[in-house]
């Protein structure tokens, strides 16, 4: 396995965003999602004690092995402008736990119904 990968990705605060991750094995092919649940923090910084963080959406399919990422409006407007980091996890009982991918999200202010 080649876990995890980096996505640094830029986001305007309040839409919707999604993504999709393919995990690989170390030989290409495809990681069997079978059993497996997934997480996406979003927090301002790694560690025990990020001064905000922020659950969002991860959507396991096991029958096509993908996980799809999303930050819907309701969560990215909790999102100030600014860096945050991420990870993407998936877990299988208690013991098994991979990091799928990580990375910096650049929240963008939005103008749309600013004061």
């Amino acid at each position: 396995m080649a876990f995890p990968g980096t996505y640094n990705f830029s986001y305007y605060k309040g839409d919707t965003n999604e993504f999709v991750i393919r995990p690989k094995n170390s030989d290409g092919s495809a990681f069997d999602l079978a059993g497996y649940s997934a997480d996406f923090f979003i927090a301002t910084s790694r560690g025990d004690n990020p001064t905000f963080s922020v659950e969002a959406q991860a959507v396991v399919d096991s029958t096509n092995d993908i996980v799809t990422c999303t930050i819907l409006p309701g969560v990215g407007s909790t999102l100030d402008a600014g860096t945050y980091v991420y990870d993407v996890e998936v877990t299988s009982g208690p013991s098994v736990v991979y990091t799928l991918i990580t990375g910096t999200i650049t929240v963008t202010e939005q103008v749309t119904g600013a004061a």
